[in-house]
């Protein structure tokens, strides 16, 4: 067996840790669709970050061209437009249906599980069905207490590079 067969091995998605971080991202979810972004911001560690990168390959965020980049000041502030209803997008926000799927674990320790995974979220609004699908990293620090957070979510649209419409929600 390789060193990398050895360590693929040990990142199972039976394993407590990934379960863990597996349930927080159904959360996260579920919270979006109900549209709880207040909910939805707590799950993010005090340095957390939320990215949606332009370019599909990049992972040099703070150099890059992304359509998100917020840290928890950019966050509450995105949350204080959705739910205020001053952003025209936010009055006549989208019902949402997202599945998350495919989960797969980049890297596993006692402290901080990454975890990849498939986003597919069906909009509903004014009788027209958009589709958004993308691919999800999800760095998730463990805590001790059980309070996990999430310390950064990545959003890689599968369109990005091209003419992606305003959503009147979060990915």
């Amino acid at each position: 067996m390789t060193d990398a067969t050895a360590v693929e091995s040990r990142l199972s998605t039976t394993d407590p840790r990934v379960v863990r971080a597996i349930e927080l991202v159904w959360r996260e979810a579920e919270l979006l669709d109900r549209k709880d972004y207040v909910a939805w911001n707590e799950l993010f560690a005090d340095d957390g970050l939320y990215i949606i990168p332009i370019d599909p390959e990049t992972e040099d965020f703070a150099n890059s061209l992304n359509m998100v980049y917020d840290d928890a000041r950019m966050r509450q502030m995105r949350v204080t437009r959705m739910i205020e209803g001053y952003a025209i997008a936010a009055v006549d926000a989208a019902r949402t249906a997202r599945t998350v799927s495919r989960f797969v674990p980049e890297s596993v320790s006692d402290d901080e599980v990454v975890l990849r995974s498939a986003q597919i979220i069906i909009a509903y609004k004014r009788g027209r069905h958009d589709i958004w699908a993308g691919d999800l990293v999800h760095r998730i620090r463990l805590s001790e207490s059980g309070a996990d957070r999430i310390v950064q979510k990545v959003v890689r649209l599968v369109d990005s590079e091209d003419a992606v419409p305003a959503a009147g929600f979060l990915l």
